[in-house]
């Protein structure tokens, strides 16, 4: 039995850092996409592909991963994880088609699943009842903090080596985080007498965590329509290209301001349900009024100050239901429709957006999305629910 690492801080910012790589790495696509279009002579449309394919291993690997961590134990499979990802990320400095390409990025993607699924776990064992939504909004904002570092990193690598070089960085990264993972991380949290047991969580638990799994599928689905159609909707008002993604990376980058103030906010005002309903009428409503508003660079500033606050306190929900003995069945049920949210949202956003000839109709798609999210936290707070 693995003693519980009694540093708390210490096991958040490790797990943080080692996360931050993940997203680096989620985000290169994106950031190196006019170098890959020349490298290999794909199309907008290919990048979108390859970018969105980092996600899909999570709609299969993500159930069975809380599972795979009980078995072999979390750090195990976190390491295991990243060393995916490490191979993955070689194969794509190595490969010389395309299809190589498309490989490395589903073989890292896997392992990007694993550390998703049971980081998360871990932060819960260690913050369950003590400041969970705080620590899970600072957890959490390694994702943006991530692809933030990806976006001013990556770009100025290319242009001094090539794609070969910024591709190679992303694996050297990779490989620090795995190090300062496996050197840092010695002990994990004691599994609990029961936590094998897969049978424990059903019923009335099983519904909860499936509506809390549904929560945040929602709202990250209703967040990518900022990023994923808020340039173009800019575009379609006239406004140039590199403006509209210079606004919208504003908005980002106050996201990752917004979503550990909402954790702490949570934590410090006891009210935990006010934070998170509060976050989501305000972010809807301005999803709503962001195509048509003259006041864009305020909607869009009150968008990131907004946005990232309910991000904490819909990460806590699960502590509330899961025990030590179900915590890993049930972060993968919750990480499930996570990656069912957003992979699908953009899809059926792109759909819409196309049938109504604006982008701005993915924004309404996303505001109806968190209206969804609102009525669902009522429906998880009506569930008897008791951890364990």
């Amino acid at each position: 039995m693995e003693q519980h690492v009694s540093n708390r801080g210490f096991v958040l910012a490790v797990l943080f850092a080692a996360r931050v790589t993940m997203a680096f790495q989620f985000q290169a696509v994106a950031a190196l996409s006019p170098v890959y279009m020349t490298a290999f002579g794909v199309e907008l449309s290919d990048i979108g592909f390859l970018i969105g394919l980092y996600l899909a291993p999570g709609l299969i690997f993500a159930l069975p991963g809380g599972a795979i961590g009980q078995r072999f134990g979390d750090r195990r499979v976190i390491a295991f994880g990243m060393v995916l990802m490490l191979i993955g990320a070689g194969i794509m400095v190595f490969a010389q088609s395309w299809e190589g390409q498309i490989a490395g990025r589903l073989v890292a993607g896997a392992g990007g699943v694993l550390l998703n699924v049971l980081m998360t776990k871990v932060v819960t064992d260690h913050f369950a009842g003590r400041e969970i939504a705080t620590a899970m909004g600072i957890f959490i904002n390694s994702w943006p903090v991530g692809i933030a570092a990806a976006l001013l990193i990556l770009p100025v690598v290319a242009v001094a080596g090539g794609l070969t070089m910024a591709l190679a960085a992303i694996a050297v990264n990779t490989a620090c985080g795995l190090l300062l993972f496996v050197f840092a991380i010695r002990e994990t949290v004691a599994e609990a007498p029961g936590a094998t047991d897969p049978q424990r969580l059903f019923g009335v638990r099983l519904a909860a965590t499936i509506t809390a799994g549904g929560i945040w599928g929602l709202y990250n689905g209703a967040l990518a329509m900022v990023f994923g159609f808020g340039p173009a909707m800019l575009v379609e008002r006239g406004w140039s290209l590199a403006a509209a993604s210079s606004t919208t990376s504003v908005t980002l980058w106050l996201v990752a301001v917004s979503v550990p103030l909402g954790g702490f906010l949570a934590d410090r005002l006891g009210h935990r349900d006010v934070v998170l309903l509060a976050g989501l009428v305000v972010f809807g409503v301005l999803l709503f009024i962001a195509p048509n508003t003259g006041n864009v660079y305020l909607v869009f500033i009150l968008l990131g100050l907004c946005a990232g606050l309910p991000a904490g306190p819909i990460m806590a929900l699960p502590s509330t239901v899961l025990g030590p003995g179900t915590r890993a069945a049930g972060m993968g049920i919750f990480f499930t429709l996570f990656y069912v949210g957003v992979v699908f949202a953009p899809v059926i956003a792109g759909h819409l957006a196309d049938r109504a000839g604006t982008a701005s109709a993915a924004f309404h798609f996303g505001s109806a999305l968190l209206a969804a999210c609102f009525v669902m936290v009522f429906g998880f707070r009506a569930l008897p629910k008791t951890a364990g």
